[in-house]
């Protein structure tokens, strides 16, 4: 027979971890998606599904069962306790090999074991682990609040425009600077949210940017070509002048790079006062039916082409 922890486990498990951390370095599930806006890193290759006790390795598939290892709802369990914000997903595997995870009442110490979190009960010091509903919510990001979730000037912060939105806490994916309008997704899914802030993924952000006086097409082509920044090369993937050609001091640029202040350094390169600057297209979201100020919840249909980018 396991003994459990009776006293109070939650808050005597919570000072484990913590004492883990600070030992190895590890930061926690809250701090690390703060600083990173991620939950955790990104995960290696799924295994397969099995009948199997969780004590048991399964063996390994090939061909046509693979596609199938992503569509069984099974995950790591590290990945799980990182989601439940227990730890960061390197530090649940320091608790899986000391034994203090359990999985359907047995515990487990093999890295690598893969769960189904519909189906299969974790327990953390004999409490029950219960991973948050995820949330998606778009805001029409308004001028003067600025992308964090506190500021010790005590500016406004975007936090505030969706404060009701979920019981869940939510971050921002990416971000926008004060001046700056527009789209602006929030979310509680680290992996959703790292795979829109890779640069290797290449999501496409779009913007409309109003300057000082006329932009010059031989400047626009030379954005296009790339220039030299004084962080590195930087390149727009698509500049148009805005309202179909007409509004030469207004264009609509897309570009891919998630780097501070982009699009306002790239025109500013070139001595442009960028006047407005508002993001009218993040991956495959667009603003129609939301006014400024203002947040919706994501269908399931956009969660599901975001996934897929």
């Amino acid at each position: 027979m396991k003994k459990r922890t009776t006293n109070n486990p939650k808050s005597k498990n919570r000072h484990v971890a913590e004492d883990r951390s600070k030992k190895s370095g590890f930061k926690s599930a809250g701090s690390y998606y703060k600083s990173s806006g991620k939950l955790g890193a990104k995960g290696s290759g799924a295994r397969p599904g099995t009948s199997k006790p969780f004590s048991e390795k399964p063996k390994t598939r090939s061909g046509n069962t693979a596609a199938k290892r992503s569509l069984d709802g099974k995950i790591r369990l590290n990945r799980f306790l990182a989601q439940a914000g227990i730890c960061s997903r390197r530090e649940a595997d320091t608790l899986i090999e000391t034994g203090v995870i359990e999985v359907n009442n047995k515990i487990v110490t093999e890295l690598g074991i893969r769960i189904d979190p519909q189906k299969d009960v974790v327990h953390y010091g004999g409490e029950k682990i219960k991973v948050e509903k995820y949330q998606y919510v778009l805001l029409n990001k308004p001028k003067d609040f600025i992308t964090t979730s506190k500021d010790p000037q005590n500016r406004k912060t975007v936090l505030e425009l969706v404060s009701n939105a979920c019981i869940e806490r939510i971050y921002p994916v990416g971000r926008l600077d004060r001046n700056t309008l527009g789209l602006l997704l929030f979310t509680n899914d680290g992996m959703l949210a790292e795979k829109l802030t890779h640069p290797r993924n290449e999501i496409g952000k779009t913007y409309q940017i109003e300057v000082d006086k006329t932009i010059q097409s031989g400047h626009m082509k030379m954005m296009l070509e790339g220039i030299e920044l004084e962080d590195g090369f930087a390149k727009v993937d698509d500049i148009q002048y805005a309202d179909n050609g007409t509004n030469k001091s207004g264009a609509v640029i897309t570009l891919h790079s998630g780097r501070n202040r982009i699009v306002r350094r790239i025109f500013e390169h070139f001595d442009y006062k960028v006047k407005k600057l508002d993001r009218i297209q993040f991956a495959t979201l667009d603003k129609k039916g939301l006014p400024r100020g203002k947040w919706r919840h994501l269908t399931p249909e956009e969660v599901g082409f975001l996934k897929t980018l």
